[in-house]
């Protein structure tokens, strides 16, 4: 009976055949001890030269590191093993032997490691983020799904940019120019007015130059429109969101997030209500930590650190100054100098994973703001006419998947987040 090693558990005392790759090996002469992992897991086979037979044991003595093999054997439950189970091996069929593998036990620099990203990605250390990415994404859509939001999927190509093309891929659509979208979200404010609660999932394009650790020139937001809600409830859908995602991991990633040495107790501390904190607020506070800074600007990592340093769980920093923000962000009525938005600050240092706000209503207010930023109506007349046709109060969010990723396993940098970074220097592979 051919199982997954994540299956083993429903078949203690059977026997059983895995398709698997070997991860390491150790031998005390008359016994050989394999890791074995297929993807879903890793389990010990203990192969003894008095029991599998010669082939069986020829097979084993010739395996090196990655080759790839089927393992028969039957499955037993052993506490001391770090899976719970093992497997006494009765055959083995190897199906390729593998010379020289590139990546050894030893320690690689991180650029020969991205160099052979194909390989590294096999590791127990990023196979248990890319585990915890999935279940990050399963989580997204639940909380979506269950909720009564609508998946739409807005266009990669967009045929101009209304916050600018100067961080934009251009590209040629025929005889058109083309940018790789930055942001679904204007698309996905007319999906509201059709679909009442909207969310994106997809992968977004910046070209920046920039090498910090917190970003990527290609990565994935999720970027959820919702009619008739206002400012207020555009941040509890967000704290609820973050709050469901956390305790998804945490339910159904312990071994993984053990495997990256998580400290889960600061995760645990992510539920309920976040604290709110206003731009006002945030500047006294940098002037009383001793930052020089003016109002009006914006936050860089130092700031956003510090500030949520003072909190566990993520801090939203509300109310900016409308002149840093975008375009389509609603001015506070008793305010107009600040808007109604918010940053959603991570602890631990992992800066902003989402941007949110109230967006514009006002038909003749966006008419304003278009002449105020130079944009190009005829570009976006259609974006104008949401406005025009109906308008409702409505907000929405862009939550980026990768710090997300970073912050959640407590990560170092955003590249080992996704399966195959795209980074100011690297398209390879």
């Amino acid at each position: 009976m051919k199982c997954t090693i994540r299956e083993v558990q429903h078949h203690v005392g059977e026997t059983v055949t895995i398709g698997c790759w070997l991860h390491k090996k150790r031998s005390s002469g008359k016994i050989q001890f394999l890791q074995l992992r297929d993807g879903s897991g890793y389990i010990q086979a203990i192969a003894v030269k008095s029991e599998v037979g010669e082939a069986a044991w020829e097979a084993a003595s010739k395996l090196t590191q990655e080759s790839s093999l089927y393992v028969t054997g039957r499955v037993k439950e052993d506490p001391r093993s770090k899976g719970g189970y093992e497997l006494d091996v009765e055959g083995i069929e190897i199906l390729q032997l593998t010379e020289e593998y590139p990546i050894t036990p030893k320690e690689h620099g991180t650029d020969f490691l991205m160099d052979h990203r194909h390989l590294w990605i096999r590791s127990p250390r990023q196979r248990a983020i890319l585990v915890i990415r999935a279940q990050i994404v399963q989580a997204i859509q639940q909380f979506f799904n269950e909720r009564g939001f609508h998946l739409v999927d807005p266009p990669i190509l967009t045929p101009s940019s209304c916050e600018g093309t100067t961080n934009l891929f251009h590209t040629k659509y025929f005889d058109e120019d083309a940018y790789l979208t930055q942001s679904g979200q204007l698309y996905m404010e007319a999906a509201a007015m059709a679909l009442g609660r909207v969310y994106s999932f997809g992968p977004t394009f910046r070209a920046e130059k920039s090498k910090t650790r917190r970003h990527l020139i290609e990565f994935w937001m999720i970027e959820p429109e919702m009619a008739f809600v206002d400012h207020v409830e555009n941040l509890q859908v967000q704290e609820q969101l973050i709050g469901h995602i956390v305790q998804s991991v945490l339910t159904n990633c312990r071994k993984e997030l053990e495997t990256l040495e998580r400290d889960v107790s600061k995760l645990e501390q992510v539920q309920g209500t976040f604290p709110r904190m206003t731009y006002d607020e945030a500047v006294a506070f940098l002037h009383s930590k001793g930052f020089e800074f003016e109002w009006g600007e914006d936050f860089g990592a130092p700031h956003e650190t510090a500030i949520a340093e003072q909190f566990a769980k993520p801090v939203f920093i509300t109310h900016y100054p409308t002149a840093i923000k975008a375009f389509y962000m609603k001015p506070d009525p008793q305010r107009p100098e600040v808007v109604l938005c918010a940053d959603l600050i991570a602890p631990e240092g992992y800066g902003e994973i989402i941007g949110g706000s109230q967006r514009i209503d006002d038909p003749e207010l966006i008419e304003l703001r278009f002449q105020e930023h130079e944009l190009s109506k005829e570009a976006y007349q259609w974006y104008l006419d949401l406005r025009k046709y109906g308008s409702v109060p409505h907000s929405g969010f862009g939550l980026g998947l990768e710090r997300t990723v970073a912050w959640i396993c407590g990560l170092d940098h955003v590249r080992e987040t996704i399966p195959f970074p795209r980074l100011l220097y690297r398209l390879y592979p």
